[in-house]
């Protein structure tokens, strides 16, 4: 097997439990709250923190990478993982699931930015397409069988097994990066830019923190408004800094290059949609429509098997169309798609309901590919590691953002309602929201030039 595809594939024997994670304890959230005796919406902090813990600690796992060596890095981030997987099965509180979730983000931070790194220093441009569509597919493998499996697993031994099953997937992950997987590294390592990590993790973090608990009296008084504002202001002195430093942390510089900027800004806003999906779907089968964990789990592992069948055709389908015309005609569907699911019911036919779903799991994860192959199609092998990180940041940002703003929806409707009861309609709303914020992410790709990410995507602008 080709270099392009085994990295990949070693790769993504690690990011296939953290992959499977993020969607069991979306199928366990309704049981974790009742056994922790919290609300199911509450437990937006299990995702977010996650999430937030990915944000502060993204940008230096590429500085990591280059001190230290790529692979020492990547074994280090699956130890750590696997140990938060055993702390998540352990926690007693809400507190204390929130606290293991932390320590699972920060070696997820490491996990992912470091093996594209790996990818991006070992494979050649005109292969890169192909190695993406590689390295996903076992990666997907995870959201295909996490659903079905965390629901089913829930059911018959309780949620604590679902984070306890990581265990060897996590020591498999380790065994193989440490006999196949090449170690690369910079000549030169810059400085680490500690002020800039500082500013970015507390302003990064504070803000979002800030607006995840706003309005659930989980924090004191003001406490939740003075997190956000703190958290701006220090984002806006990361900007300043950035300006002032030779090699800040997270390199805004980079944004002046086109096919990055465009991914970054543009995949951004379509990930805000992307990222209520997991969060929304398994509690409106299960607190609207009183579906089990595992039937809920049934039916959203479908979306995650169209994301395995697009894996197939990306390469194909960039190489036809080009990124420009791709990122917008698709946009606009997998935006669409995400609205539909807030119509399914309890009464929609099983055979529509998994169409549907597995069509979207198709639409978005195709636009996820593009993204992320235009991204790289002009940041250069030195310039790796800084992309990778500044990359990673906002694109679990938005994702954080997403959850955000599908709960904020869920928690106002429930306020205007005044119950604590959560109604069909109410997620019909909280999904067309969500998705007319992935909608605006076309205006970016429209301003996108004829032939953004050629040399890439291998598709010849006539001119």
């Amino acid at each position: 097997m080709s270099s392009s595809r085994l990295i990949p594939l070693i790769i993504a024997s690690a990011l296939f439990m953290e992959n499977m994670d993020s969607t069991v304890i979306a199928t366990s959230l309704p049981a974790i709250a009742r056994d922790l005796g919290t609300d199911a919406i509450v437990l937006k902090l299990a995702f977010t923190t996650y999430l937030l813990s990915l944000t502060v600690f993204i940008p230096i796992s590429g500085w990591l990478a280059d001190r230290y060596g790529s692979r020492h890095v990547f074994r280090v981030a699956i130890a750590v993982f696997t140990l938060g997987s055993l702390a998540c099965g352990f926690a007693t509180s809400l507190g204390g699931l929130v606290a293991a979730r932390g320590l699972q983000g920060i070696g997820g931070a490491m996990m992912v930015p470091v093996g594209r790194i790996i990818l991006l220093r070992t494979v050649p441009k005109a292969e890169l397409v192909d190695a993406l569509a590689w390295l996903t597919i076992p990666a997907l493998i995870g959201p295909l069988v996490g659903p079905p499996v965390g629901g089913f697993i829930t059911d018959t031994f309780g949620w604590r097994w679902v984070f306890w099953m990581n265990l060897p997937f996590g020591i498999l992950a380790l065994v193989l990066a440490t006999v196949l997987m090449p170690d690369t590294r910079v000549d030169k390592v810059p400085k680490l830019d500690t002020l800039g990590f500082l500013l970015s993790g507390l302003g990064l973090s504070s803000f979002i923190f800030g607006l995840t608990v706003m309005g659930r009296d989980l924090l004191p008084g003001w406490t939740p408004t003075l997190l956000v504002l703190f958290g701006a202001v220090m984002t806006g002195l990361y900007v300043r800094h950035t300006r002032r430093t030779e090699n800040p942390i997270l390199d805004l510089s980079l944004l002046r290059i086109e096919t990055f900027r465009t991914g970054v800004v543009g995949g951004s806003l379509f990930r805000i949609g992307v990222g209520a999906v997991p969060f929304l779907l398994p509690l409106m089968f299960q607190l609207a429509y009183g579906m089990s964990a595992f039937q809920s789990g049934m039916i959203t592992f479908v979306a995650a098997a169209g994301a395995i069948s697009m894996k197939l055709c990306a390469a194909r389908m960039i190489r036809r169309f080009g990124f420009k015309r791709l990122l917008l005609v698709n946009g606009l569907l997998a935006s669409a798609s995400i609205s539909v699911m807030g119509f399914l019911s309890s009464s929609t036919p099983y055979l529509i309901a998994i169409g549907l779903l597995f069509i979207g799991g198709f639409l978005r994860s195709l636009q996820f590919t593009a993204l992320n192959a235009m991204s790289y199609s002009d940041v250069d092998h030195q310039q790796a590691s800084y992309a990778t990180s500044l990359y990673t940041v906002v694109q679990q940002l938005s994702l954080s953002m997403g959850v955000v703003l599908a709960a904020f929806v869920l928690e106002a409707a429930q306020w205007v309602r005044a119950e604590e009861t959560l109604t069909p309609m109410d997620f019909t709303i909280a999904f067309a929201v969500v998705s007319a914020c992935s909608v605006t992410a076309c205006l970016q790709f429209l301003a996108l030039s004829p032939g953004a990410g050629e040399a890439v995507s291998g598709k010849k602008v006539e001119g």
